[in-house]
């Protein structure tokens, strides 16, 4: 991928008729108003966490960041959108882990998720929270798996829908148990919560923070989260791994990318006020609102999460035989 970055930026280089100058209009970046395009509605955890790095970007770099929202395919329209534009640094995608497990799920993609756009920064993470009706005779995870390897296709899971995180979720959780679990899918997260409240669904992974409040007010009991470490706005919760399943680890992250061939100083420029904002305390308090954990990158730290996560849902969704709707 860093070969893939320098290659195209020499292009540009050799390109310019006068190196001089292009290196100065580099250095004055940015001198117009910038374009983020988020691949979800507004009003998501997606678009609310972009939006939230949009108005820092505005601060620190002195020109307006636009969220754009680009919905649709599960954000494949906002990426392939972005793939065509200009690669000077004024057009930017803001993706969640969709962008890494749609090439699992769609054969026929409009673009290649790891060669036609150049990564800046992981942004965040947001675990799930496996929960269950509090009639469900099972108070952690390991009672959970017990539950269901005596019950085998008799317990059911939800998701906001066919080859969504959650729904991924639970076939990592099926795949690493060796339990057998049905999936009924929703239109949608919140629905999908509320069936297991009422009790017509036993179990789904929701977002941490629209899940919390069920939990303090014993609607819902919570099982595990699903991050590799407690998250920050639950510690009392203990990880899915360390509870019961041990591997397991999974949630939604989100990152910025832009296409490739936009030169390596604005990339660099980029990543540099994305890593300073993750430090300030009030945006580690907002993406905290929204049950994320700040993580910040290099480029090619990115890549390779990039490619690791395409890699494992790849390999996930053949096996378990998911579809997309």
């Amino acid at each position: 991928m860093a070969a893939l970055f320098a290659s195209t930026s020499s292009l540009l280089f050799a390109q310019s008729s006068d190196p001089a100058k292009a290196s100065a209009r580099r250095s004055e970046y940015p001198v117009k108003p910038i374009r983020l395009v988020v691949g979800q509605a507004p009003g998501g955890a997606a678009d609310i966490v972009a939006r939230a790095i949009a108005q820092k970007l505005t601060e620190s770099l002195g020109q307006s960041v636009i969220v754009d929202n680009r919905a649709g395919a599960a954000g494949s329209i906002a990426a392939a959108q972005v793939v065509k534009s200009a690669p000077d640094g004024y057009t930017a995608l803001f993706v969640s882990s969709s962008y890494a497990i749609n090439p699992g799920l769609y054969t026929d993609l409009p673009f290649d998720p790891l060669r036609d756009l150049a990564p800046v920064s992981l942004i965040a993470e947001a675990p799930f929270l496996l929960v269950v009706n509090p009639s469900l005779p099972a108070k952690s995870v390991s009672e959970l798996i017990s539950l269901a390897k005596a019950r085998p296709g008799a317990l059911n899971f939800s998701s906001g829908g066919n080859g969504s995180s959650g729904h991924l979720a639970g076939e990592l959780f099926k795949s690493l148990a060796h339990v057998s679990l049905n999936h009924v899918p929703y239109k949608g997260a919140g629905p999908a919560t509320i069936d297991v409240i009422a009790g017509q669904i036993d179990m789904t992974f929701a977002s941490v923070v629209s899940a919390l409040p069920n939990v303090k007010s014993g609607r819902l009991r919570a099982l595990g989260v699903t991050s590799i470490k407690r998250s920050l706005a639950a510690p009392q919760i203990p990880t899915i791994a360390e509870s019961g399943l041990n591997g397991y680890q999974t949630g939604t992250w989100y990152g910025v990318l832009v296409p490739v061939g936009t030169p390596g100083e604005i990339i660099g420029r980029l990543n540099s006020e994305i890593a300073k904002m993750l430090k300030v305390p009030d945006m580690q308090q907002r993406l905290a609102s929204e049950g994320a954990d700040p993580i910040g990158s290099t480029p090619a730290q990115f890549a390779a999460h990039l490619e690791n996560e395409i890699a494992r849902w790849g390999k996930i969704i053949k096996a378990s035989g998911v579809r997309s709707e």
